[in-house]
């Protein structure tokens, strides 16, 4: 089946907005969720349908999602307060959110959903944040939609929060204290994932499957940011913390105000290797792009698009 009128929720964040531009160059007809539609201001100039909604609120939701052929669900987040199993804001975007994403589409009449998880779920997981994605992915399996999960490792491109973020602290400070330092890794690029679920939208053999996507190459955490200051030409000292005094630092961060730049659960997810437990099937028909090939470009801005694109995003948050 063609599946011509997409709904996505989370579209206008760092995956969805290249989601998006790649739909609209598929010809979909395309229509995201936002809580403020000055969220998606970097993305008004494609012919979509941005809709102020709070996806959270049952009725708007099902409002949302009716005559879609098809929803997509890409809400995440990575930090949430202590909670047993899991934080509250956890609990609400990765559990309690698919429950609602499926019971709005089944009553919509909406067949197909795609739902974007991450690697290394699992209800039993060490990590609040593992056992979350692990119990989303239950409500989403649990239904009689069309499904497809999609786990990626962690993902990169020009307006990622995880290679930006090391080439940044090592342009501005001298020394890193590293948690976890030997913590593995395979990075997956943004454009990669997009290709996926658009490569799998109106596949028969991908309902109720879930992928797992990675990289070619598995890193520790201690040689990506090796890595990214060879790109910039900036080394940081790198100090290997004890597992104590990771989880102090990380104590000390959630604590401060701002996004926090580790949490004691970011340090509980990197207990479980971030890599593929098998080669990506071949109906994805990908060959992912190295973090050799891609970085370099946007980690030092040699491009105008590298920084437009970055514009772009921190605009659009």
């Amino acid at each position: 089946m063609r599946h011509q009128t997409i709904a996505v929720i989370g579209g206008s964040g760092f995956i969805g907005s290249h989601l998006v531009n790649a739909l609209v160059e598929q010809g979909k007809t395309v229509r995201i969720a936002t809580r403020r539609r000055d969220n998606a201001s970097h993305l008004t100039l494609l012919p979509i349908d941005v809709i102020e909604a709070d996806v959270f609120d049952p009725v708007q939701l099902a409002r949302f999602v009716e005559g879609a052929d098809a929803v997509i669900n890409l809400v995440g987040v990575l930090h949430a307060k202590r909670g047993s199993p899991y934080g509250p804001e956890f609990a609400r975007a990765h559990v309690e959110l698919p429950t609602k994403i499926v019971s709005a589409c089944e009553g919509k009449g909406v067949y197909r959903l795609m739902h974007l998880s991450a690697l290394g779920a699992d209800s039993h997981g060490p990590s609040m944040y593992q056992r979350s994605k692990g119990d989303g992915e239950k409500a989403i399996r649990a239904s009689n939609l069309a499904t497809t999960v999609f786990r990626p490792s962690v993902v990169f491109g020009p307006e990622d929060q995880f290679l930006n973020k090391f080439a940044f602290l090592q342009r501005y400070f001298p020394m890193i204290p590293l948690g976890m330092p030997d913590a593995k890794f395979q990075p997956v690029f943004v454009g990669d994932v997009v290709k996926a679920m658009i490569n799998t939208l109106d596949l028969d053999a991908a309902v109720g499957r879930t992928y797992e996507l990675g990289g070619p190459s598995v890193y520790t955490l201690e040689e990506i940011v090796k890595y990214c200051g060879d790109v910039i030409g900036r080394h940081a000292r790198i100090v290997r913390l004890p597992e104590a005094f990771a989880r102090l630092q990380a104590m000390t961060f959630e604590m401060a105000p701002g996004e926090p730049v580790i949490t004691r659960d970011n340090l509980d997810s990197m207990k479980v290797d971030n890599v593929l437990n098998a080669p990506i099937a071949p109906e994805l028909n990908l060959e992912p792009a190295s973090i050799e090939t891609i970085a370099p470009v946007y980690l030092t801005g040699a491009s105008m698009r590298s920084r437009f694109n970055a514009f772009r995003a921190s605009a659009g948050r």
